[in-house]
């Protein structure tokens, strides 16, 4: 069809950008002889909201400036909005330069999509300044700027500006509630967001999936779950949204059986999973080892097509990997069309973790040698060196330590630190442990003091073993297992004295030992067992599949525990 042939070209093309037809749009453009700015602002929208092609809608507003056409107040707020999505942030100033020099800076639409763009460019003293600049605020404007807080994680500021927006005789809206929510979600702030409920509540705002996800996803985050799960029992229409707080809440909160549970009631609701659920539930299935759910997960991402997602692709290796199918995490891992930093540190640090450190080693090495676009960074070498100290690889691990300090310009962290000080334990290393701890920018953490300690009463170096054991009982007074160790290690050299010490200080600080735990995925069903507990049922079945397990695997099951109870 030729606009020609139309008497008011501009006219349909408006029309078939409000229904969302921009490639027939673009093509009745293409026919006008000469489009005047009417024509090319309504490109711009629409290929900025409707199709979101950002580049072509900078190439559109070039093409119009070239054309000899002046942008206005109806083509810059898009013409910000794209540059923001592709964080042009040179473009957008050059823009907003030309906004002033057009005399368009008091428009207040103009206004409030510069803020957006600077805030989504993370220059938010900028935005501010934008913000200040304003003579006549209106709601969008404090709403523009709140927003851009919050977003970029400026929770402080955003919650600040929220108070004075109250003094100043504003009354919020939908969009500024959801906003600071986000903000006080962030800051773990519990008090003004029950304030916020209240508010919503008494000025009769509707409990949409907008603002009840947000008071959902806030309550969440501040750990109050309780709240949560009463706002979600509230809503009467609950969207995947809605569900996604409530599951992404319970997972975050180490709440995985709750998480698990609403996901299926999500399911018996005819509630169609997102990318978003299915992270929550990958999540909630890593932490309790539910392999079998999981696997349901990966066949449902299948299927929808989003296993070729990289966030959900990532997910699923943590998932496989922490649910000690590795065959499955390196297939998955493989499978993935596109990777990023963090799907490789995934996979490096499952090989790590497993045991299997030359194929750990031998994945970094790729990643240095076939990927461009994506680096290592501090989490791949924590990964790396740990790969090191589980296949006692201290030559490597040496240095890989020095690799990421000269080759990459990175600053090792106490991560990295805690990692060579458990390679040297490891590797009866003991003095060049103790140097690295003394070394460390920051105080040791029980984890890597435990395994030295440790590594002292296997080599019965009491030398050492008193220097860490006093950190030890600085940081974890309340640890049975440090004085335990302790206890044991004063014994190994002979020292009754100072061993009965350690027992005594422990009863006299009423310390007991926490029973250790673990579970057990038969088919459908995951069963947990504590140490010390009594049969129950099916107790001596499972038991009786594990000593199996454990003699094809090579492994003699002890028949009692009766040397370790005469240890301890």
């Amino acid at each position: 069809m030729l606009a020609g042939a139309v008497d008011k070209p501009n006219f349909l093309l408006a029309k078939l950008v409000d229904l969302k037809e921009v490639p027939y749009a673009s093509l009745v453009f293409s026919r006008i002889p000469r489009p005047n700015d009417y024509a090319f602002n309504v490109m711009i929208r629409g290929l900025t909201t409707s199709r979101h092609d950002y580049p072509l809608a900078l190439r559109y507003y070039y093409r119009m400036r070239s054309a000899g056409l002046k942008p206005n107040n109806f083509t810059y707020p898009f013409m910000f909005m794209a540059c923001a999505n592709l964080c042009e942030l040179d473009r957008g100033r050059a823009a907003h330069s030309a906004v002033f020099k057009a005399g368009l800076d008091s428009d207040s639409h103009t206004s409030h999509s510069l803020i957006m763009m600077y805030a989504k460019c993370r220059e938010l003293e900028t935005a501010r300044k934008v913000f200040d600049e304003i003579a006549d605020r209106d709601l969008v404007s404090w709403n523009s700027m709140i927003s851009g807080y919050a977003k970029m994680g400026f929770a402080a500021d955003a919650v600040e500006l929220f108070r004075k927006m109250g003094e100043e005789g504003f009354v919020p809206d939908e969009m500024t509630v959801v906003s600071t929510l986000t903000a006080r979600g962030d800051l773990g702030d519990l008090s003004l967001g029950k304030w916020i409920e209240v508010y919503v509540l008494y000025n009769g705002m509707k409990l949409n999936s907008y603002v009840g996800s947000a008071l959902i996803d806030m309550y969440g985050k501040c750990g109050d779950l309780t709240s949560a799960k009463r706002i979600f029992d509230k809503m009467v229409e609950r969207d995947v949204v809605t569900w996604n707080a409530m599951i992404t809440g319970y997972a975050q909160n180490g709440m995985a059986d709750e998480a698990i549970t609403l996901f299926s009631t999500m399911r018996e609701a005819g509630i169609d999973p997102d990318k978003i659920t299915l992270l929550g539930m990958l999540s909630s299935c890593a932490s309790i080892g539910a392999l079998y759910l999981g696997k349901w997960v990966d066949t449902y991402a299948s299927h929808s097509g989003l296993r070729r997602d990289v966030y959900v692709g990532t997910a699923l290796i943590d998932m496989y990997a922490k649910c000690g199918s590795l065959d499955n995490a390196l297939e998955v891992f493989e499978d993935m069309p596109q990777k990023n930093e963090v799907s490789w540190n995934a996979m490096i640090s499952a090989l790590a973790f497993h045991g299997r450190a030359k194929e750990s080693l031998a994945l970094f090495d790729r990643m240095l040698k076939e990927v461009e676009h994506v680096c290592p960074n501090d989490i791949t070498f924590v990964g790396v060196l740990s790969a090191c100290v589980h296949g006692g690889l201290v030559t490597e691990g040496r240095r890989i330590f020095a690799l990421m300090c000269t080759s990459f310009g990175l600053v090792p962290k106490i991560e990295h630190y805690s990692c060579m000080v458990d390679l040297f334990s490891r590797a009866g290393l003991l003095y060049e442990a103790w140097s690295f701890i003394e070394k460390m920018p920051g105080k040791p953490d029980e984890v890597v003091l435990g395994s030295l300690l440790g590594a002292c009463q296997k080599r019965r170096n009491a030398d050492i073993g008193e220097r860490v054991m006093q950190l030890l009982l600085e940081i974890e007074p309340s640890n049975s297992g440090n004085y335990v160790i302790s206890s044991k290690l004063y014994a190994d050299v002979k020292k009754w004295d100072e061993s009965a010490r350690m027992r005594i200080l422990m009863r006299q600080r009423g310390i007991t030992k926490t029973p250790g735990c673990s579970w057990l995925g038969i088919e459908t069903q995951l069963h947990e067992f504590h140490a010390g507990d009594g049969l129950h049922y099916n107790t001596v079945e499972m038991y009786q599949v594990l000593v199996d397990e454990m003699t094809r695997e090579g492994y003699i099951p002890k028949a009692d525990n009766s040397e370790e109870t005469e240890n301890q």
